[in-house]
């Protein structure tokens, strides 16, 4: 007796947009009674077609190669759950808890409270380097703390990031957190000593050739 075919995977349940980036559209969706979220791709009308629909099927190929390259280093992502390249979606898990950002925002009377998620960010960010992958567009609003700012971070949106990534990328990374404490919170010296205790212990074979391209990314900017 043969069995029956197995129950076609619902698409998930239109959502609405809950923001709007360069590149893409984030929707908040339900996906087999779980909440989701739904990334897609626009469409760039100024570039031809052809070169857009190869870019954004790369991209969003990318991107969901480095969330899960990045678990794979004991770097919390969120899970991918479905990948259409044929519309540029990826479906991943949808993460709770505030973002760096948010907890800078908050913590500016009080920096002692920032020391522990600033430093597992730290460490985090040097797992993810030690494995060769760069994020791209680190910023603290692409840096979750699921578990709460005494757990462990979870890294957003790697669409910009690279796998075998060279000490340029990786100071790049350093570079974009150094200007994002530093515009953020008036503690970011303090801070930023406290993020590169975890970066050292995270990245402990290569963490002073990135902090050094990074000085050299910074004076670059500074006399450009």
């Amino acid at each position: 007796m043969s069995r029956p075919p197995p129950p076609e995977e619902p698409a998930p349940a239109p959502g609405r947009p809950v923001s709007r980036g360069a590149e893409a559209t984030i929707r908040k969706v339900d996906w087999w009674g779980f909440p989701a979220i739904l990334k897609e791709r626009d469409a760039k009308r100024y570039r031809p077609k052809a070169l857009d629909e190869r870019l954004r099927r790369e991209r969003t190929r990318v991107e969901a190669r480095l969330l899960v390259e990045a678990r794979r280093l004991g770097v919390r992502t969120p899970i991918v759950y479905d990948l259409d390249l044929t519309r540029h979606r990826i479906l991943l898990e949808e993460l709770p808890g505030p973002t760096l950002r948010d907890l800078l925002e908050k913590g500016r009377e009080d920096p002692g409270g920032l020391r522990a998620p600033v430093r597992a960010f730290g460490v985090a960010l040097g797992r993810l380097h030690a494995g060769g992958l760069s994020h791209g567009d680190l910023t603290s609003s692409n840096v979750l703390f699921p578990a709460g700012p005494e757990g462990a971070p979870a890294f957003l949106d790697l669409s910009m990031g690279s796998k075998g990534a060279g000490v340029e990328e990786l100071g790049i990374d350093l570079h974009l957190v150094e200007e994002d404490l530093r515009a953020l919170h008036p503690a970011a010296e303090k801070l930023l000593e406290t993020f590169y205790e975890g970066y050292d212990e995270g990245n402990a074979s290569g963490a002073g050739e990135v902090r050094r391209r990074a000085r050299a990314i910074r004076a670059r900017v500074r006399y450009a």
